[in-house]
């Protein structure tokens, strides 16, 4: 698996400097960028264009916070392959009152229940994320322990259902 953190020389962690990404993105987009490689050789030709697209590949996932941490937990081997990880029971049974919610919506659509489910949503988003704020904002990749990775885990989990869950709520 490529480590979009050692390509742009970024410490790896599940927040990232995006001053510091974007410098060393256009000066690898300058660098590898085919049009300064035509004259050379086939190989240093290919090289440049998988360098290039390499760069712009883990330019958008580190430049999305999501895909930051989903790219950091895939690197450490926490996240399982698609549909194989598992919910905490606890949230779950959390979701099953929005979900009867959202299931009502799409037979009648009313805009202050639509309201509060965005509003439940939001405060779990801001709830889940104080759970592990301290953890992202100082995270130290030499010292992570398997139980804070199991933390970020579950906040990317659960971040990824509520995203889910807003993409579901309709729209007047």
């Amino acid at each position: 698996m490529i480590n979009y953190f050692e390509f742009f020389g970024l410490p790896t962690a599940p927040l990232v400097d995006q001053g510091q990404l974007k410098k060393v993105f256009y000066a690898n987009s300058k660098k590898y960028h085919p049009d300064f490689h035509t004259l050379s050789d086939e190989a240093a030709r290919e090289e440049a264009l998988e360098k290039s697209t390499l760069n712009n590949q883990g330019y958008k996932v580190l430049t999305d916070p999501d895909q930051t941490l989903k790219h950091l937990l895939d690197l450490k081997g926490v996240l399982g392959a698609e549909g194989s990880n598992k919910m905490p029971q606890a949230f779950l049974l959390e979701m099953m009152e929005i979900n009867e919610a959202l299931m009502e919506l799409e037979f009648a659509d009313d805009p202050g229940a639509r309201a509060n489910i965005e509003a439940m949503i939001a405060e779990m988003e801001t709830s889940f994320r104080k759970e592990v704020a301290e953890l992202l904002q100082n995270y130290d990749d030499d010292k992570v322990s398997d139980r804070e990775l199991e933390l970020l885990k579950d906040y990317y989990l659960k971040k990824r259902y509520l995203r889910r869950l807003k993409n579901r709520t309709p729209e007047v």
